[in-house]
């Protein structure tokens, strides 16, 4: 379901209050997928309205697109950008007005050629590591950088499990890595996690996963979510 016809493409935008009532009708039709961007309607109207009507439906059924790269100016397309600093910019605002925690797919409107493909997307791959938060770039002395599992097609390959475990975290209010720690912390007295960070946040964060409680049928789900033997990529042993 391409949503800019609801913010007024080739007639008057509707409200949100109507916006809300259309995507929700094709929802209950079994429309799963819902396009937007960051472009479609003044004040981005669409991207807010996307963001209201979501909170009627469960986030975990819905696959959501957005989309960046068009420029407005004073109200009117003003060229096209793709710069990695844009790109996590447009990306971070977007997660705000969608008011969700992760994008199914996101990806550039127009292609800025004045930028390598490659430093436009760089930004995108590195989402995978931080969840909502998009990177500019890792740090020049991080194993991530030479680990086979989160470069090329092993990151495209990846991304896919990492998208089922946000939606089963979103379940239970919880991160990703909360649910992979509460996961951990199940299997067991003998299996003792021990996360490291060097941020406050995410101290806090692992921490919270104490109060994650799963049930058998939960953490069976957990594990048939993420085949072991489908994660592409061997694990960097050697950088460690």
């Amino acid at each position: 379901f391409v949503c800019v016809r609801l913010s007024g493409l080739y007639d008057a935008p509707l409200s949100h209050e109507a916006g809300c009532s259309i995507i929700k009708e094709a929802f209950d039709m079994s429309v799963i997928f819902f396009d937007t961007s960051d472009f479609y309607g003044l004040n981005h109207h669409n991207e807010i309205m996307i963001g209201k009507a979501l909170k009627e439906l469960p986030r975990e059924k819905v696959q959501l697109a957005t989309k960046f790269g068009l420029v407005r100016s004073d109200g009117v397309f003003a060229g096209v950008k793709g710069t990695p600093k844009y790109v996590r910019q447009c990306c971070e605002a977007s997660l705000k007005r969608l008011d969700v925690k992760y994008i199914d797919l996101y990806f550039q409107h127009r292609v800025d050629i004045s930028m390598p493909i490659e430093d436009t997307y760089s930004p995108l791959g590195h989402c995978f590591f931080a969840g909502k938060a998009v990177v500019e770039t890792l740090p020049s002395h991080s194993t991530l950088a030479e680990d086979p599992r989160f470069n090329g097609e092993n990151l495209e390959n990846n991304k896919l499990f990492y998208n089922r475990i946000a939606d089963l975290a979103s379940k239970h209010s919880s991160t990703p890595s909360q649910l992979a720690l509460a996961w951990l912390l199940h299997q067991g007295n003998d299996i003792v996690p021990i996360p490291g960070t060097t941020k406050i946040r995410n101290l806090e964060n692992n921490i919270g996963s104490l109060a994650v409680k799963l049930t058998n049928e939960e953490l069976r789900e957990i594990s048939d979510t993420v085949p072991v033997y489908e994660v592409a990529g061997k694990p960097d042993v050697g950088s460690l």
